[in-house]
């Protein structure tokens, strides 16, 4: 019986340390995907710091953009980012119904941005300013759609996740979940920071 005991002890500790590195390799794994992420993007502010007054005899960013509504497309993006640190103090809390909330009103807050940003790229087609036009409005739409593409890509992941916890709850692979997703929409306002100085702002000087 007491043999019995002590391999279970083991066994239970055996998995438990097989849980921890699990959880290791996937955060690190996740990490390694946003450096290569962070290298994507500055590739593209690159570009765009080469391209980005090469006109064409076309329009400039002054004749473009128009900051009013990209700065409330901005504050759309910020907002999210707050929601979801709420979802993540609900989530220490261990309140699963706090944390559907604020995930879901992070995700309107990102179909919003991206509802705003297909209305600028489809505005700036109408006018004649598409990404054809000149090297500037290549690496323009480029730059801002890859970003565009993130954002989805990471509301897509949050429906996801919101269906993994309510039928799941809020065990340790959703909360590593959570966390990883956490990161990237934190790293995705920073880089959208950087496109609305770099690109927006700097464009209308």
């Amino acid at each position: 019986m007491a043999s019995h005991q002590t391999t279970y002890d083991e066994n239970t500790f055996y998995t438990s340390e097989e849980t921890v590195h699990s959880g290791d390799s996937t955060s690190l794994g996740f990490w390694l995907y946003i450096m290569s992420d962070c290298l994507l993007f500055a590739a593209l502010f690159a570009t765009y710091a080469v391209v980005g007054r090469n006109y064409a005899a076309g329009p400039s960013g002054a004749d473009l953009f128009d900051l009013p509504l990209v700065a409330l497309n901005t504050s759309m993006l910020l907002f999210s980012s707050i929601t979801y640190g709420f979802a993540m103090l609900e989530m220490n809390k261990g309140n699963k119904s706090g944390v559907l909330l604020w995930l879901g009103i992070t995700g309107l807050f990102g179909a919003a941005f991206i509802g705003l940003e297909l209305y600028e790229f489809a505005h700036l087609i109408h006018e004649g300013a598409g990404p054809q036009r000149s090297a500037f409005l290549s690496a323009f739409f480029t730059l801002v759609g890859t970003h565009g593409l993130h954002v989805t890509m990471g509301i897509i992941w949050l429906v996801t996740l919101m269906v993994q916890v309510n039928k799941r709850g809020l065990g340790p692979d959703n909360r590593r979940r959570l966390l990883c997703l956490s990161m990237f929409w934190h790293f995705l306002d920073v880089v959208w920071i950087g496109v609305f100085s770099f690109v927006y702002l700097m464009g209308v000087l």
